[in-house]
């Protein structure tokens, strides 16, 4: 005899469901970061993908007097420039992007297939941005920090005096520091343990350590290597002389800022396809805009007592 308990008095759970509807998100990418250092640069549009930075040749030969004397002779000058400044030149982000027109046909309620699928394109692509500013081997910050403009850790862990070091070689006008999450988190500790917390300040709606007034700005694209890493300081505007980023202005069916997706055709397997193209580099105007510290051990950790 069965147990009267065990029997359904009542539509079940699974059964109702199938009368229902779920409520769906978009399609989530952990890979998403803020991207901070594109929102914190200043972007120059460039004519012709070329952007060149020119200089003054010999700084030190412009003679000027300063003399109470009246009737002096007053030296003669003129600024000489450089025959041929650094050319930039922009870079592609590029790739081409498929979608079966069945599926977007028969698949996009509640969320357009077709934009759905541009949009994580767009964010993946301008993760690869942000990491080519960073890493790029002809355009990147790393790789166009002078070597005066290097300094290494004193003991490894990035400490408040690593900091203020870094600060006295980009010391007109710096605007943020940028360092890996783990290099900050790094940094708090040493800061605390030695009694000095960095205090934190808002921006963008989020909040930010910072050192001296300088924000440091969390990037994963500074990457980690046997628990080493760098922190990088910088200057931004072109008024500043400091580091800018560049961009191709008024492409062909933009979307944003130095990015455009082309329609490219369907083919004869019904695939639509879209050109994703992103156009961008980065000039650091004068050495001492961009300063590095390096051997950075993010592993170091304290007992508090």
């Amino acid at each position: 005899m069965s147990d009267i308990h065990q029997a359904h008095t009542a539509l079940g759970d699974v059964a109702a469901r199938t009368l229902s509807n779920a409520t769906k998100t978009v399609p989530m990418m952990g890979a998403i970061t803020p991207r901070w250092l594109v929102h914190l640069l200043q972007w120059v549009p460039v004519e012709a993908g070329i952007y060149r930075v020119n200089k003054v040749k010999s700084e030190t030969s412009i003679a000027v007097d300063c003399s109470s004397l009246d009737e002096k002779v007053l030296p003669q000058t003129y600024v000489d420039y450089e025959e041929w400044g650094r050319e930039y030149r922009l870079n592609a982000v590029n790739t081409v992007l498929d979608v079966h027109t069945r599926v977007a046909d028969l698949y996009s309620s509640p969320h357009n297939q077709i934009h759905e699928q541009l949009r994580l394109t767009i964010e993946t692509v301008k993760e690869r941005q942000e990491s080519e500013l960073i890493n790029n081997a002809e355009y990147g910050l790393l790789n166009n920090v002078s070597q005066s403009q290097k300094v290494s850790t004193r003991s490894g862990a990035p400490t408040p005096d690593d900091l203020d070091e870094l600060i006295s070689l980009v010391w007109k006008e710096p605007g943020f520091f940028l360092a890996h999450p783990k290099a900050i988190a790094a940094f708090g500790r040493e800061a605390t343990w030695r009694g000095t917390p960095p205090p934190t300040v808002s921006l963008f709606g989020s909040q930010f350590l910072t050192w001296r007034g300088l924000p440091l700005i969390p990037t994963d694209k500074l990457k980690i290597e046997n628990g080493k890493t760098n922190i990088i300081l910088l200057r931004t505007g072109e008024s500043r002389q400091g580091v800018v980023g560049l961009y191709q202005p008024n492409l062909t069916d933009e979307v944003h800022m130095g990015l455009s997706v082309r329609f490219m055709g369907i083919n004869h397997k019904a695939i639509a396809s879209y050109l994703v193209s992103l156009y961008c580099s980065l000039a650091v105007l004068t050495e001492d805009a961009l300063g590095v510290l390096e051997n950075v051990d993010v592993g170091q950790y304290h007992e508090y007592k």
